[in-house]
C-alpha cells in the first residue's frame, strides 16, 4: 500500500469534492472487491476530523469509498481526549499524512455557543469548548455564524497541531500536516481556509 503525501491526500480530496458539487461522483472503493481488500487491515490516506451533522458525510462530499477516510465525528467538531486519541491513531499507527478539520455553514453547535447563556447537561461542555471561538469572531466583519465557525476550525487546528507528543512532533518532522476546511452546505464547496 503506497502513502499518499499530505499534498496528494489532499489534492485527492479536493478532486473529489469537484465532483461532487459537478454532480459526477465516480463512487471509488465502494464494491464487494474493496470490502474484501480491506477486510484484514485499513490504510486510509486522510483524517476528516468533522461535525456530526448528517448534512456534512465526508465520505461522500469527497467522493470517496470504503478504506479512504479516517473519519471522527463530533458536534461542532470539538477536540477532546478520545477525539485526540483517535487522530493520534491515525498518524502514528496508520501513518496518515493528512489531517483535516471539517467545520460547516450553519452549524448548530457554534449557533448554540452564539446563542447560549447555558445549558443543561453535557452540551455545556461543548457550548464552552466553542466559545473562544465565538469571541474572536465577534471582532470580525461579516457573518458572525461563518466568522465563528471558521474561528473554531483554526481553534482546533491549532490544538491537534500543538498536542504534545505525538502531534506536534509528527507536524515538526513534516509527517503530518492539519489543515482546516469550511464546507458550504448550499453549493457542496469545500474551501480550504488554514
Amino acid at each position: 500500500m503506497t502513502i499518499l503525501s499530505s499534498e496528494n491526500a489532499l489534492q485527492k480530496l479536493m478532486e473529489g469534492n469537484k465532483r461532487y458539487v459537478a454532480e459526477k461522483p465516480v463512487y471509488p472503493n465502494q464494491t464487494t472487491v474493496r470490502r474484501a481488500e480491506i477486510a484484514e487491515g485499513q490504510h486510509p490516506f486522510a483524517i476528516i476530523v468533522s461535525c456530526s451533522d448528517s448534512r456534512v458525510p465526508p465520505e461522500i462530499i469527497f467522493d470517496q469509498g470504503l478504506g479512504d477516510l479516517f473519519v471522527i465525528r463530533v458536534a461542532g467538531n470539538t477536540v477532546d481526549n478520545m477525539v485526540m486519541a483517535s487522530v493520534e491513531y491515525a498518524a502514528e499507527h496508520l501513518n496518515v499524512q493528512l489531517a483535516l478539520v471539517l467545520g460547516h455553514k450553519r452549524c448548530g453547535a457554534v449557533d448554540a455557543a452564539i446563542k447560549s447563556d447555558g445549558s443543561r447537561g453535557s452540551i455545556d461542555n461543548l457550548i464552552k469548548a466553542i466559545k473562544p471561538a465565538v469571541e474572536k469572531a465577534k471582532n470580525q466583519t461579516g457573518d458572525l455564524q461563518d466568522n465563528a465557525v471558521k474561528a473554531n476550525v483554526k481553534m482546533v487546528v491549532d490544538q491537534l497541531k500543538s498536542s504534545k507528543p505525538i502531534l506536534c512532533e509528527l507536524v515538526k518532522d513534516n509527517k503530518l500536516m492539519i489543515i482546516g476546511a469550511f464546507y458550504d452546505l448550499d453549493s457542496g464547496l469545500v474551501d480550504v481556509i488554514t
